[in-house]
């Protein structure tokens, strides 16, 4: 993703991760026309209104060099020469600012099918453990687990940040759809849980201070 703005660009990545993509996000013109034309994505969604290179130029520059890269442009231009501009230039598709975060989803899904790669947003897999985020079904070294809707919600979000530590608050509010503590331990009660249904316990680490990481073996 190439936007400069913070607050769309956590909205965008919070909704793409939580629907079991995995994000990157430059904030200038430059630093992402580099990253796409160097890296291989799926998908690049990318804004107008850039600083050091407009999006018209990165969208050019890149489909340029990367005739095949889907570039789905996010943005706030009204005028529909614009998004007719884009679009006959290469651009895949054209979402206009304010969206509704279902159907940036819909449309990034829709965009990534068209490519070979694009069933990679079905699974989700980090060492031996794989998840169909379209069945939520889960395997460990092809052996299927059985989990509970909010485990698998639970496990989906961390293998998703894999590495990372997440806050309890941060997995109260995406895994449960709680903006507040709502006094209880359910979050380390279901990191119990899901960890004697893995094949290692230790794949989900305790953070001191912080929350929960899913360990990168």
């Amino acid at each position: 993703m190439i936007e400069d703005d913070d607050r769309i660009g956590r909205l965008v990545t919070r909704a793409l991760e939580g629907g079991g993509l995995l994000t990157e996000r430059a904030a200038s013109g430059p630093a992402g026309l580099d990253a796409a034309l160097h890296r291989d994505f799926d998908l690049v969604v990318l804004d107008l209104m850039l600083p050091g290179l407009d999006g018209r130029q990165v969208l050019d520059r890149l489909l340029r060099r990367r005739p095949e890269q889907p570039v789905l442009v996010l943005s706030a231009v009204p005028e529909i020469s614009t998004r007719v501009a884009v679009l006959e230039a290469g651009a895949a598709d054209f979402l206009g600012k304010p969206f509704a975060v279902a159907e940036l989803l819909a449309r990034v899904r829709a965009r990534m099918r068209g490519t070979p790669g694009g069933d990679a947003a079905r699974w989700l897999s980090v060492g031996p453990v794989r998840l169909d985020l379209h069945r939520r079904r889960a395997t460990v070294d092809g052996v299927d687990v059985d989990l509970p809707l909010r485990e698998f919600l639970l496990l989906q979000h961390l293998m998703t940040r894999a590495g990372r530590p997440c806050s309890r608050d941060e997995l109260l509010a995406d895994v449960w759809g709680l903006h507040f503590d709502p006094g209880s331990n359910v979050v380390d009660v279901s990191v119990r849980r899901l960890r004697g249904r893995l094949d290692r316990p230790d794949r989900i680490e305790t953070v001191r201070g912080v929350g929960y990481a899913y360990a990168v073996d």
